[in-house]
């Protein structure tokens, strides 16, 4: 465990009263101050509640890490339009787990902050696009939705402010590529979830071809506590350029999997010492920062600040946050050919590179891992994901190419001992490499 007690290190803002047994309730909301920064917003204009959330330093948790009141100051002003704000539930990255807890156990710190930002954008209307299959958080929602109707946070003039704000919950019906925020609204319109061709982007030809901020969960559930407790607060914690707390997803061969909020900057090292390490007797081989689509990084890079500039400067990406970590018996092979099978199986088809080449490089993993390939396919992959990386129609490409290229940096020796040794190392079944890895063997089978 952490020498120093967990809460120096972390900073429960959206997970502050999770283990209450009733806490997705707005009674237990209220309790906690909820809904005391919405009244605070509604007194300022909505320019103001823009400039301040911008001056807060809150960047985009759903991944990219954009400034959230940037992206709400690209909304034109006095062009006659509805304007739409789009949360972004569809969570849907491997590894990543954060949004649907938070649902879960919060829904009304995401309720308040969608009332926020629509007085700040100038919006009447707003929609929750959820993944579809959990149903138990989408039921939740509704709940709390219908409390925040009866209780005046929602509806018209809310809190006599003159604001009126209608708000929908979407249930989706599972595909990876609607967490693209294009194809979100393409699927939201009732057209087939693909990305859109940009420009126009969505903040000035969205839903509806209407002005529209699409925004992660997180970030905008985070703008009621930066309303309330001051951006100064908010800036106190983090670093210079990613301040704030933030939702981390700890999960794999550890001790005590779970979410942890904490500031950004913090160090998987740190945050392994407060959730009591790797799993007994196993020793970190690697991890991904931000779910698999972000390149996979070592041991060597326990001490990495988990922000953007961090992260970014170890050759990877913060991303969602998502912190798989794999112990010494996990084949790297093997990872990574589960992660290539995904987004094969979740490429919308639309563009050439991602859909050919997705298809060819779970062809040849699949062979590397059974040992039926030669040395010239290592380089093989390597050219397919760069023939994706960059190249096509969404971010989906890029994220099927980062774990080939990653673990070909970090773990070549291992792909070329799945070809000399025509099988793979980890499994004594198919390898003819017992000798070599005798001590991999017993730990596998322990």
């Amino acid at each position: 465990m952490a020498t120093e007690p967990a809460e120096k290190v972390l900073s429960p803002v959206l997970s502050a009263f999770w283990d209450d047994p009733t806490s997705w309730t707005l009674e237990t909301y209220r309790a906690h101050e909820g809904y005391e920064g919405l009244r605070k917003a509604l007194a300022m204009k909505p320019d103001d509640v823009i400039a301040y959330v911008k001056d807060s330093g809150l960047r985009g948790r759903g991944g990219a890490g954009f400034p959230t009141g940037m992206k709400w100051q690209f909304i034109p002003q006095g062009d006659g339009k509805p304007h739409y704000l789009v949360v972004n539930a569809d969570e849907s990255e491997p590894g990543t787990c954060k949004d649907i807890p938070l649902l879960f156990a919060n829904p009304h710190a995401l309720i308040e902050g969608i009332v926020i930002a629509c007085h700040a954008i100038r919006s009447n209307h707003a929609f929750i696009y959820l993944r579809g299959e959990v149903v138990p958080v989408l039921r939740r929602l509704h709940a709390a939705v219908r409390e925040a109707y009866e209780a005046g946070y929602l509806g018209k003039n809310i809190l006599g402010s003159g604001l009126d704000v209608e708000l929908t919950v979407h249930a989706g019906a599972g595909a990876y590529i609607c967490g693209e925020e294009t194809a979100l609204l393409d699927s939201l319109e009732g057209r087939r979830g693909q990305p859109r061709l940009r420009p126009p982007f969505p903040a000035v030809a969205g839903l509806y071809a209407c002005p529209t901020v699409v925004n992660n969960v997180e970030s905008i559930a985070s703008v009621p506590a930066i309303i309330h407790r001051g951006k100064e607060w908010f800036r106190s914690m983090g670093s210079e350029k990613s301040p704030g707390f933030t939702l981390y997803s700890l999960s794999g061969h550890v001790a005590n999997p779970g979410q942890y909020e904490a500031p950004l900057g913090i160090t998987l090292r740190q945050l392994l010492e407060i959730s009591g390490g790797m799993r007994p007797g196993h020793r970190l081989k690697f991890w991904t920062p931000g779910g698999s689509s972000t390149p996979l990084l070592t041991d060597e890079h326990l001490d990495v600040p988990l922000d953007y500039e961090g992260v970014g400067a170890a050759g990877s990406m913060l991303g969602t946050k998502a912190l798989q970590c794999f112990d010494e018996t996990t084949c790297v092979v093997r990872a990574v050919t589960r992660w290539t099978e995904f987004y094969a199986h979740e490429s919308c088809g639309k563009c050439t590179p991602c859909r050919e080449g997705t298809y060819w490089l779970v062809q040849l993993m699949r062979d590397i891992e059974a040992g039926k390939a030669s040395m010239a396919d290592l380089d093989k992959i390597a050219d397919i994901a760069d023939n994706i990386n960059g190249k096509s129609f969404c971010a989906l490409g890029d994220g099927a190419a980062s774990p080939i290229f990653s673990s070909l940096k970090y773990f070549r020796e291992e792909y070329e001992r799945h070809v000399t040794g025509r099988g793979c190392p980890f499994d004594p079944a198919k390898s003819t490499l017992w000798a070599d890895n005798t001590t991999a063997h017993l730990e596998v089978n322990a």
